[in-house]
């Protein structure tokens, strides 16, 4: 997974299984919490997620400031491309 295409896939992937978002809500501006109705849990269980997909250790405090589908994506991709 290096590239933020393939990020955003799995990301939109993710809340489509586990938390039942509808796909055509996912998009790079929704807002986790307001648009996609996703909590701190939930949160956590992403980044659960997506530390065994990419077999590295991602800290849950490098997630305090993302709001955003597409801060995710930056996040993940700054993480696993270092």
């Amino acid at each position: 997974m290096h590239s933020r295409d393939e990020v955003y896939n799995q990301l939109q992937h993710y809340l489509v299984e586990l938390f039942e978002v509808p796909a055509e809500d996912i998009t790079p501006d929704a807002r986790l919490m307001e648009d996609l109705d996703l909590d701190s849990i939930d949160a956590v269980d992403l980044i659960v997620k997506f530390q065994e997909l990419t077999g590295k250790k991602i800290p849950a405090t490098e997630f305090k400031s993302v709001r955003t589908v597409d801060d995710v994506v930056e996040k993940i991709h700054d993480l696993v491309s270092s």
